[in-house]
């Protein structure tokens, strides 16, 4: 049509974006960009096939952190207008499609792509009260998180991926209704998912050996750092251990009245699980994790995972956790090697029990020598 090139440069009033610039306020902007958006997803799930779902690419914008608040505002925004729409969603799979290096280095650029998988929502579904809606979603998010670290889903992707089935729980209801009778936002929903995922992990640390449990908290206090010995002392004591016996399964370093978890780095390439009388799965997961990290990749971790039989899921565990407190904190230096060894750890895995074969072989051709 002529109409459309009528003009010399591009119409940018009815462009969808959230510029306060052209709206006088940001306050406007949000508005608009809200209104339209959520228009265009009210179109697209009247569009929609009941049998099939709809997917939708979302360029995810990093974080942005005000005082001790962390919030994605652009993301919780587009959530909403979804779920106004008349949609519900049933999964979010990040795809790691940025980079952050070279002219985007030190700039808040893009994170990842989200694909959002969504359906049309009953019109007849019902609301919920929020406690009705956190009782579902303790019973259905452990057992989605169950399956995606079943699956060694990288770390770096759990936070976004379990956003799925928490929000499947939220959208699946026509409202959520707090105490005071009005709709739970999209925002305060993503707080309570992203608050189950959280003790999810810390749940499973009840099932850890002592001095594991002892090495979590140290960590999440004092990072790799020094803390004083009578601290330590304290912590070992109601964690079921001592300071003397966490030094003698090799995992921490006092003197002086200090204390400090070994780094991974620092500890003895020439170990062996078979020869270690104590073993905590924290000492195991780091020795997994120097292996891994220093050359000797999948096969070499594969060979050390073979010397401890039965305690894969207890090592796979901790390294999700792990990841997510180093992530929380912002040490994202030190949450790059749990993530990279979950990443691998389907390849890990699947090469252990051709170690384990060999390894019996050789002690059996020992034997017979």
């Amino acid at each position: 049509m002529p109409s459309l090139f009528a003009t010399m440069v591009v119409p940018k009033a009815e462009e969808l974006v959230a510029t306060p610039y052209r709206h006088g306020s940001k306050e406007a902007a949000e508005a608009f960009f809200m209104d339209g958006m959520t228009e265009a997803m009210r179109r697209l799930a009247e569009q929609a096939h009941p049998a099939f779902p709809v997917t939708i690419y979302y360029a995810f914008k990093q974080s942005e952190t005000k005082g001790n608040d962390t919030t994605s505002p652009g993301w919780e925004t587009f959530l909403e207008a979804v779920l106004k729409a008349g949609f519900a969603l049933t999964g979010t799979w990040p795809m790691r499609t940025e980079r952050d290096f070279g002219v985007k280095t030190g700039s808040n650029v893009l994170a990842s792509s989200i694909v959002l998988v969504c359906r049309r929502r009953d019109p007849a579904a019902p609301a919920v009260s929020r406690k009705e809606f956190l009782r579902e979603l303790k019973r259905a998010l452990p057992e989605a998180l169950d399956e995606m670290t079943a699956s060694s889903i990288a770390p770096v992707d759990l936070a976004q991926a379990s956003i799925g089935p928490g929000m499947a729980v939220f959208s699946q209801y026509s409202a959520v209704l707090e105490a005071d009778g009005t709709p739970m936002s999209v925002h305060d929903a993503l707080v309570l998912i992203n608050r189950e995922l959280d003790e999810y992990f810390s749940d499973g640390s009840g099932d850890l050996d002592a001095d594991t449990r002892f090495c979590l908290g140290w960590f999440e206090e004092n990072g790799w750092g020094e803390g004083k010995f009578g601290e330590a002392d304290v912590l070992a004591r109601a964690r079921g251990t001592t300071v003397d016996g966490i030094r003698g399964a090799g995992v921490v370093e006092a003197g002086g009245g200090k204390v400090r978890l070994m780094k991974w780095s620092e500890y003895p390439e020439d170990w062996s699980p078979e020869s270690d009388s104590r073993t905590p799965v924290w000492e195991a997961l780091h020795h997994l994790i120097r292996v891994h990290q220093c050359g000797g990749g999948e096969q070499e971790a594969a060979a050390l995972l073979a010397g401890m039989p039965g305690r894969a899921a207890a090592i796979r565990q901790l390294a999700y956790r792990l990841y997510t407190l180093c992530e929380r904190k912002g040490w994202a230096e030190d949450a790059r090697p749990y993530n990279e060894l979950i990443t691998s750890w389907g390849a890990v895995e699947a090469q252990t029990p051709a170690v384990m074969a060999t390894q019996s072989q050789r002690r059996l051709d020992s034997y017979v020598g």
